[in-house]
């Protein structure tokens, strides 16, 4: 069941996502506060992706995130953002969301969101071309979907993985920031470069020995970035 909880306690606005969502084919799970979203996560673990509001009465959208990010790194999530909160969307990126949409927003541009982060978290079937990409000290096994460095699990959201697989496959080639938007979130997404940049440095802080100065994912000015040297 393709299940997405939103969290908007404006009930109007919930209500025009849910139903937009509902017509696209999705189940939805309602809340209107931080502690419903917690609770609703708890009763229905196969929820695929979490739409979370910034500005909530009691625990905001951020503390929601990182209680997610804490217990599931599969969720994926879109941070619900205003258009002048630009400091909140790199929050929201940083805090471990996969994505933003700013309001107001078109049920076509949300759908397509969602559509897109439903497919990354692993909601529909893959291929599988073979179980393992060995790069030392890294290991990424592409069927459990997840990375070792010298053989200690590194906790990554869908997106996180998506990026490093896309990596370890063109390793010392140049990507540009385009290439890995259109590979990772889709050709149909609709945002902005710059959240290929802020997923880039949150995974700098889970990999690098030094994320300011970094050995594996490296900065390719005015272009993109490459996957070792």
């Amino acid at each position: 069941m393709r299940k997405v909880l939103v969290l908007e306690d404006e009930e109007n606005i919930r209500s025009f996502v849910v139903i937009n969502l509902r017509r696209a084919g999705y189940e939805t799970i309602e809340a209107g506060t931080g502690e419903e979203a917690l609770e609703a996560l708890e009763h229905h673990p196969d929820i695929k992706v979490a739409l979370l509001d910034i500005m909530l009465p009691g625990i905001d959208g951020f503390e929601v995130c990182r209680r997610i990010r804490a217990m599931d790194n599969r969720i994926g999530i879109i941070m619900l953002t205003a258009r002048t909160q630009e400091m909140d969307k790199v929050t929201g990126l940083m805090t471990g969301a996969d994505d933003y949409v700013t309001k107001p927003f078109s049920p076509a541009e949300l759908t397509a969101r969602v559509d897109a982060l439903f497919r990354r978290t692993g909601g529909e079937a893959e291929v599988l071309p073979a179980d393992e990409i060995y790069q030392p000290p890294f290991r990424l096994n592409i069927r459990n979907r997840t990375l070792e460095k010298n053989g200690q699990r590194v906790k990554l959201t869908q997106v996180e993985y998506g990026i490093v697989r896309l990596f370890m496959e063109n390793q010392g080639k140049a990507l540009s920031r385009e290439e890995i938007l259109d590979a990772v979130w889709g050709k149909d997404y609709f945002g902005e470069l710059k959240i290929v940049d802020v997923n880039i440095r949150r995974l700098r802080i889970k990999i690098e020995d030094n994320p300011t100065s970094p050995m594996y994912i490296n900065t390719v000015w005015g272009f993109g970035y490459k996957w070792g040297g």
